[in-house]
């Protein structure tokens, strides 16, 4: 599958440059090419494997260097600095997530200027993109993933619900509770918990709100990260099952909860496409001045008991 991944990269990338629609000249061909990506994650997410699995694949099939950067706390000062030191080492080119526009664009602007091919992953959107000079933007349109999810607990007959952020600091993470408000044809208030990303935490957090909030009859969570304490709080509670509950992202305990019906659905946001595209993208960029007319959009899609067998072989390692 991944060489066929990689033939068709190429395939579209050569017949866009025979279209005309991409005729960027670059660098002549140079193989070897460090590439960086830097995300906004902290050490404890372990949601990026999978991002790090993907370029560690198409930095061997590319036949190139691809480094992976982030702030150990998930500080994004501390990003901005990061995106700084790295133009500041020439690279060949720069995959960084826009977790926060307004502390991120001048680093990024700057590596732009400075003639480093940038493309953008995950957090941000195609206009904040566009606005940083990047080459398009591989990711997931957030307030339309979470006013998916809301669809679905609206058919389901929710009235109210608790979004769990874990990454509350990264704008990306409120579009997704907000677009599952708006969904249900409600404002985003307190329904949004700022867990943090300490499992007893989030567990006990959980267990607060719930206990305080007994109309609540629907849980989004945001990822791996508060997934997995929230659905241990359910348990405890004796709701795993018995409330509506949906969650950004897969992992093998995630993927469980589905086969068991203690999770609904999990939103994916394909993070292997997230890492291994980009690569692909550069390279030829870099190599052959060819591009990609347009963004991609790697989600949102849902995984549900009925399709989990297509996936759970692979969470938490390229799903």
């Amino acid at each position: 599958m991944r060489v066929l991944l990689k033939n068709i990269a190429g395939l579209s990338l050569g017949l866009l440059a025979m279209a005309g629609t991409a005729t960027i000249a670059t660098t002549a061909l140079a193989e070897g090419e460090r590439f960086v990506l830097i995300s906004h994650a902290p050490d404890s997410d372990s949601w990026w494997n999978t991002i790090k699995n993907a370029i560690k694949i198409a930095g061997d099939e590319m036949g190139v260097t691809v480094d992976y950067r982030n702030p150990t706390t998930g500080d994004l000062a501390d990003m901005a600095r990061i995106v700084q030191q790295t133009t500041a080492s020439n690279p060949d080119g720069i995959i960084v997530s826009i977790a926060d526009f307004d502390v991120l664009s001048g680093p990024i602007r700057d590596a732009v200027d400075k003639g480093i091919p940038v493309i953008t992953i995950n957090s941000g959107t195609h206009e904040q993109s566009e606005k940083l000079g990047a080459l398009l933007h591989v990711g997931q349109p957030e307030y339309d993933a979470g006013f998916g999810a809301g669809q679905r607990a609206k058919a389901a007959g929710v009235k109210k619900f608790l979004c769990v952020n874990h990454y509350i600091m990264n704008p990306a993470s409120v579009e997704r509770c907000q677009g599952y408000a708006a969904a249900l044809g409600v404002e985003l208030g307190n329904q949004m918990i700022d867990s943090g990303q300490d499992p007893s935490e989030i567990k006990n957090k959980v267990i607060a709100y719930l206990r305080s909030n007994k109309d609540v009859d629907s849980v989004l969570a945001l990822g791996p990260t508060s997934a997995h304490p929230t659905l241990a709080a359910l348990k405890e509670m004796g709701l795993a099952g018995e409330m509506q509950f949906g969650t950004f992202d897969l992992s093998g305990e995630i993927a469980a909860a589905i086969k068991s019906d203690e999770i609904n659905f999990a939103i994916d946001q394909q993070p292997y496409l997230q890492g291994y595209l980009p690569v692909v993208i550069l390279t030829n960029f870099v190599r052959y001045g060819v591009l990609p007319s347009g963004h991609i959009n790697s989600g949102p899609g849902f995984i549900v008991k009925d399709n989990i067998k297509l996936v759970e072989k692979f969470a938490g390692e390229l799903r």
